[in-house]
């Protein structure tokens, strides 16, 4: 019994884990809609993992060590392997002939979340907010921006031009290993004072997804990272 209270919160990283290889194979085989599936199951077991680590007290090291591995693949592969397949085959860009076919400039995101999850490993600071761009949101950014464009050929102006691909990817990128203070839903008391830009977040979030829905999914997280630079000194 002791056993299994000890590796349950384990047992669903693992499970983040493996729906993120899914949903990486799916996403190079073209099916996107089914990574999207994998992407919904992977932050779910993400969430609980953590939720019941603190719930049976079973926190550990292991556990730690765990988690940034299977993000590293659900929300640090995928986002990658996105803007891969956003870019396409092709080795020009602003008229110039590269060596090497431009869509592997997309992976540069797994590369930077990778090097965001060590950090932020090594972080203490990091209690009630983010440093930079959390890898699971930066997932739904670029995945969102894709699989809105491939469901209702929104944001096409984006996936129509290389240049601005390039250009987000690289933008992102740095985001995920910025100084920037991103707002973390933790609270410090139940005042509204103290929460006030969660508040402001919650709101604006609820009426971007109940207006623009499948749309709205990357553009919350624009109001995310525009919310979090507003507040920027209640963050701290």
């Amino acid at each position: 019994m002791n056993f299994i209270k000890n590796n349950l919160a384990n047992l669903l990283t693992l499970g983040n884990l493996f729906s993120g290889c899914v949903g990486a194979i799916h996403l190079i085989l073209g099916d996107y809609q089914t990574t999207a599936i994998c992407l919904i199951l992977s932050s779910i077991f993400d969430f609980f993992d953590g939720f019941v680590a603190r719930a049976v007290h079973s926190n550990s090291n292991l556990g730690l060590q765990l988690d940034s591995l299977a993000d590293m693949v659900s929300f640090g592969l995928i986002p990658g392997l996105t803007m891969y397949a956003a870019l396409g085959p092709g080795n020009e860009l602003l008229g110039l002939h590269f060596p090497f076919e431009i869509q592997y400039i997309g992976l540069l995101v797994t590369v930077f979340s990778c090097l965001r999850l060590a950090i932020f490993n090594l972080d203490e600071e990091q209690r009630y907010y983010f440093k930079g761009l959390n890898t699971p949101t930066n997932t739904v950014l670029l995945f969102g921006l894709y699989y809105a464009f491939k469901e209702t050929n929104a944001f096409s102006f984006l996936f129509e031009s290389p240049l601005l691909l390039v250009l987000l990817t690289i933008l992102t990128s740095w985001l995920l290993i910025s100084p920037i203070k991103m707002m973390a839903m933790k609270f410090k008391s139940k005042k509204l004072k103290d929460n006030y830009p969660k508040a402001v977040l919650l709101i604006g979030g609820i009426a971007i997804l109940a207006i623009f829905q499948i749309v709205g999914i990357p553009m919350l997280v624009i109001y995310y990272i525009l919310v979090s630079l507003v507040f920027q000194r209640q963050l701290g």
